[in-house]
């Protein structure tokens, strides 16, 4: 058994490996075999110079920086109202009997719809981008975190109680470490759901980001640039996700 655990990593990255070159071949015979224009779906050549061009322009890392610092802004935002409106719902159970339906109703609205009232409210810069984000990620969060404190046994409250702790401290103690799994998951689903409100805010109006950059080169019928913009913010997206996914398992390590 030891031995097939030893052997098992190595052949998760050999199927990861499989899978991406057989991805990767199945786009470039797809290029090339005339069945679609390839104007649509370049072959693999020009995506990777329009990648390489893109990585050497300065201008790509100013785009970057715009979005990173907006989707960092909505992100952090939206994980300490999540976490702040979980804590009021989780311990107050009239306030979660009146509002949570209303939150859970929200919560499956597409957010973009949205849009129009934050450019009204923080105009067309990156504030309506950042208030978006905020909007997206705060419902996850607020859930999860909601969810997580009605899981906490009543039998450490009362414990804590006991010793005539304050509120501030029963949470501080009990109810926090007690639903930093549930948190941290919460966090990751907001993340990914933030990410994509700041590329669609980006998309629908902008003049700078990731988002912007894409739908430029899609309007200059650049789909090379397009594909390689849609690569660069994929290998973002599966870092950041990587390094969350990590953070889950910390968290639910030490829990």
């Amino acid at each position: 058994m030891s031995v097939a655990l030893a052997r098992r990593p190595l052949g998760v990255a050999a199927v990861r490996a499989i899978t991406l070159v057989v991805v990767l071949a199945a786009w470039e015979a797809l290029a090339l075999s005339g069945l679609v224009y390839q104007d649509v779906v370049p072959p693999l050549g020009p995506i990777v110079a329009a990648g390489i061009s893109i990585l050497l322009d300065p201008t790509f890392y100013h785009d970057a920086a715009v979005t990173i610092v907006e989707v960092l802004v909505g992100y952090v935002l939206s994980t300490l109202a999540g976490v702040a409106v979980g804590l009021f719902f989780g311990l107050l159970p009239f306030a979660r009997a009146a509002l949570l339906p209303y939150v859970n109703a929200l919560a499956t609205t597409p957010k973009i719809i949205f849009l129009p009232i934050v450019m009204l409210a923080f105009g067309i810069g990156p504030g309506s981008k950042m208030a978006l984000g905020t909007i997206a990620g705060f419902f996850p969060v607020v859930l999860s975190t909601t969810a997580g404190l009605l899981q906490v046994d009543p039998v450490l409250v009362r414990v804590a109680r006991s010793y005539n702790l304050s509120t501030w401290q029963v949470i501080r103690k009990v109810y926090l470490p007690a639903v930093r799994g549930p948190i941290v998951t919460g966090m990751r689903l907001g993340l990914g759901v933030t990410v994509v409100a700041v590329l669609l805010a980006e998309i629908k109006f902008s003049n700078a980001g990731l988002g912007f950059l894409a739908i430029d080169s899609y309007n200059h019928f650049r789909i090379a640039d397009l594909y390689a913009v849609l690569i660069v913010i994929f290998l973002l997206a599966a870092a950041v996700n990587a390094g969350m996914s990590r953070l889950e398992r910390s968290v639910q390590g030490d829990g």
